[in-house]
C-alpha cells in the first residue's frame, strides 16, 4: 500500500485590517493557487469541500475540482466532501465525469450528509426527510457510476429513470468515498453499501478513531467484501511550520476563529479560547507541528488505524495565504518524503 498525503480546503477568505472577511472571490482564487502548489510540491491528494458560509465560501466543490484538473499534471482531486443529500447526483456525477475527462484516473467524489442544516432551507429541502434523501441519492450516484443504461426508482425522485445514460462516460469510473463524521450507523452504511470510508475528524485521539477502523473492518469482513477494498482515510484539521511553537502558536489563533466564525454563522456558542489546546498534542487528533513532528504522529495515527490517506486541513480562520502556501510546500517536501521512508513506499 502506498499512503497518500494531502490538502483540504473549505475556502479561506481573506481578512481586512479591520479583521472583517474581505471578497470572498478571493478565496477561491487562493485555493486554486494551493491546489496548484500542492501537485508541484508532490502531495497526492487535494480535497474540496462543501461550506456556505462567508468566512468558507466554497460552496460548489465540483466547479474547483474542474478548474483544477485543466491547472494541473499529477495530483488526485475529490470532492471533501459533496453534501449528496441537498445535491442532485445527476448533475453530481456530470460535473466530475467532466472533470475526469479531463485529468483520467485522477479524480475522485467524497459523498457526505452534511454537517449542519443549513443547506435545507438554501437548496429547498425538508430537513425531516434527512436520512432518506441521502440513501437514495448515494444509490442512485451509485447506479449512474456503475455504467450506462440505468433504470432506478426511489423515494427521492418523482420519476423513474428507464434505460437512462448520463453523459460524459469517463474511461474509468469515478471511485465513490462514503464521507462520515464518526457516527456507527455511518460506518455500516460504507460497508452496506461496499464503500471505502473517509473519516472527517475535529476530536478525539487517535485510539479512540482505531476503534471505528477495526469496526469497519470486522463489519467488511462479514459482509463478505474483498478484503483489499477495505479503504479508510482521514480528514483532520492541521498545520506545517518550521518549528513546532510556530505552529502551535500560528494554528492556534486562526483555528479558534474559524471555531467562532462557524459557530456564530449557525446560531451556536463559541467554544472559549484555548479550548482546543489539548487536541494539539500527540495524545489529540489536531496535527500541528514541525514536519518532524507530524511525520511522527501521522505514522502512529496509521499504526493505530491503517488508513491509506491523510489529507490536513491547514487555511483556517483568516489564516494569510502565505503562511497557508509554506505549510503546504513544508508537506510535500518534508513531511511527506518522511512517510515513504519509514513506511518503504515509492
Amino acid at each position: 500500500m502506498t499512503f497518500e498525503l494531502g490538502v483540504y480546503t473549505f475556502g479561506n477568505t481573506p481578512r481586512l485590517a479591520s479583521g472583517r472577511c474581505g471578497p470572498t472571490a478571493h478565496a477561491i482564487r487562493d485555493a486554486l493557487e494551493a491546489i496548484k502548489l500542492a501537485d508541484e510540491v508532490g502531495l497526492d491528494y487535494f480535497g474540496v469541500g462543501e461550506h456556505h458560509m462567508r468566512a468558507m465560501p466554497l460552496s460548489s466543490p465540483t466547479s474547483l475540482v474542474n478548474a483544477a484538473a485543466a491547472a494541473t499534471n499529477r495530483i488526485t482531486l475529490s470532492t471533501a466532501v459533496t453534501v449528496l443529500t441537498t445535491d442532485d447526483p445527476v448533475r453530481v456525477y456530470q460535473q466530475l465525469a467532466t472533470a475526469a475527462s479531463i485529468a483520467p484516473g485522477r479524480v475522485e467524489l467524497v459523498a457526505g450528509r452534511g454537517s449542519s442544516a443549513i443547506t435545507f432551507p438554501l437548496f429547498d429541502y425538508d430537513e425531516r426527510d434527512y436520512d432518506m434523501l441521502y440513501s437514495s441519492k448515494l444509490r442512485l450516484l451509485m447506479a449512474i457510476n456503475a455504467g450506462e443504461n440505468v433504470t432506478w426508482h426511489g423515494p427521492h425522485r418523482t420519476h423513474p429513470l428507464q434505460g437512462v445514460t448520463i453523459f460524459p462516460r469517463p474511461e474509468q469510473p469515478l471511485k465513490i468515498w462514503l464521507g462520515t463524521g464518526g457516527s456507527p450507523e455511518s460506518v455500516y452504511r460504507a460497508v452496506e453499501f461496499g464503500l471505502p470510508m473517509f473519516l472527517g475528524i475535529l476530536g478525539g485521539t487517535p485510539e479512540h478513531w482505531a476503534q471505528y477502523g477495526h469496526a469497519y473492518r470486522s463489519a467488511w469482513a462479514q459482509a463478505g467484501h474483498p478484503a483489499e477494498q477495505a479503504d479508510i482515510a482521514v480528514a483532520v484539521h492541521g498545520f506545517v511550520a518550521d518549528t513546532d511553537a510556530q505552529a502551535r502558536s500560528t494554528y492556534l489563533e486562526y483555528e479558534h476563529r474559524m471555531m467562532a466564525e462557524g459557530m456564530a454563522e449557525l446560531g451556536r456558542p463559541a467554544p472559549p479560547p484555548g479550548a482546543r489546546a489539548a487536541a494539539f498534542e500527540r495524545g489529540g487528533m489536531v496535527f500541528v507541528g514541525s514536519p518532524n513532528e507530524i511525520a511522527d504522529r501521522i505514522l502512529h495515527l496509521h499504526g493505530l488505524l491503517g488508513h491509506s490517506r491523510q489529507i490536513l486541513q491547514m487555511d483556517v480562520g483568516g489564516m494569510p495565504h502565505r503562511d497557508v502556501l509554506h505549510g503546504i510546500e513544508l508537506l510535500g517536501t518534508k513531511v511527506l518524503p518522511q512517510i515513504r521512508a519509514e513506511l518503504g513506499a515509492p
